[in-house]
């Protein structure tokens, strides 16, 4: 199921992962590129990104993907090219800091989109 527009059915899972609005898919989530601090409201349509509340679910997730991806990566590289120790050091860093700020990004889009696609909001008692 998803949100309908004007211009048709906006798909939380497409606007997440473009870090774009949950709403219209149009305008930026996010206050920059290089960014993970999010926008006030929605340029496009002028949905307040009050109700976003993604918490500590990004980060695990990235956490575990990037494990996955690094260490597999770095026995690949251990086993076939066999480099001295720098060459892990010098070369894993920095992807790593790549690799997780570009899963932050796409999966904090991805559970706000999903947070507003399914109405999630803060538990109330009556």
């Amino acid at each position: 199921m998803s949100i309908e527009t004007p211009s048709g059915p906006v798909s939380p899972y497409a606007a997440g992962l473009r870090c774009r609005c949950p709403r219209c898919g149009k305008g930026a989530l996010f206050a920059g590129p290089f960014s993970l601090a999010l926008r006030e409201g929605c340029d496009s349509c002028g949905l307040d990104f009050e109700f976003v509340d993604p918490g500590d679910g990004p980060a695990v997730f990235a956490i575990m993907i990037l494990g996955g991806i690094i260490l597999g990566a770095a026995l690949i590289v251990e086993f076939r090219l066999s480099p001295p120790l720098w060459v892990h050091v010098v070369l894993w860093g920095p992807v790593t800091l790549v690799v997780a700020f570009g899963l932050l990004r796409l999966l904090k889009g991805l559970l706000i989109a999903l947070q507003f696609h399914h109405k999630a909001e803060q538990g109330h008692l009556d």
